[in-house]
Order: structure tokens, then sequence, then C-alpha cells
């Protein structure tokens, strides 16, 4: 299993669209990719504009699937009005146990 975490910073004045977003129109697109066992969405208690997207996948494979998709392209779509004022980092991690 890899778990995929997107850290995103977003001016706070932006957090509230960037939540809607996740949660409407993005979430609901990568839980239905094959391989995609779960995932979250978390907000920083310190800092509200600061997100995680938290994803396990079954492998690799099932990321790049997803990340060769209509649906992440979809969502690529669906964020793009926040990427211009948006930080934005990917990181991977094999789940040990």
């Amino acid at each position: 299993m890899i778990t995929r975490m997107i850290l995103v910073n977003v001016p706070k004045e932006k957090a509230a669209e960037a939540e809607r977003l996740w949660k409407q129109e993005c979430a609901p697109l990568m839980i239905k990719q094959p391989g995609c066992l779960s995932e979250q969405f978390l907000r920083g208690r310190e800092n509200p504009g600061e997100f995680i997207s938290l994803s396990t996948w079954e492998d690799q494979a099932a990321i790049d699937r997803y990340r060769t998709s209509e649906a992440h392209k979809a969502i690529q779509q669906h964020t793009r009005a926040l990427m211009n004022v948006a930080k934005v980092e990917v990181k991977t991690y094999e789940v040990m146990g």
C-alpha cells in the first residue's frame, strides 16, 4: 500500500473555496478510482488555509493509472482557479505497518 499526501496552502480568504471544491468535486472522483482504498481531506487547526489530501492506494500502478485518467484531468480543471494562489506539494509514503 502507498499513502499519497497532497499538501496545499491557500490564502485564508480562499480556504472555504478550497474545502468546498475538494469535498464536492475532487474527493468523490478520486475515491471511485480503481485502487484508491481511502481518501481524507484534512484542514490545519493552526492555519485554516493549510490542507492535506490523504489517500491510500493499492500500489504505484493504481496511482499511475489515476494520474493519466479523465478523473485526474477533471480534478485539475476544478482546482485550476486555486492553483495560481496555492502552494502544492505531493509526497508518497509506503505503508510499513
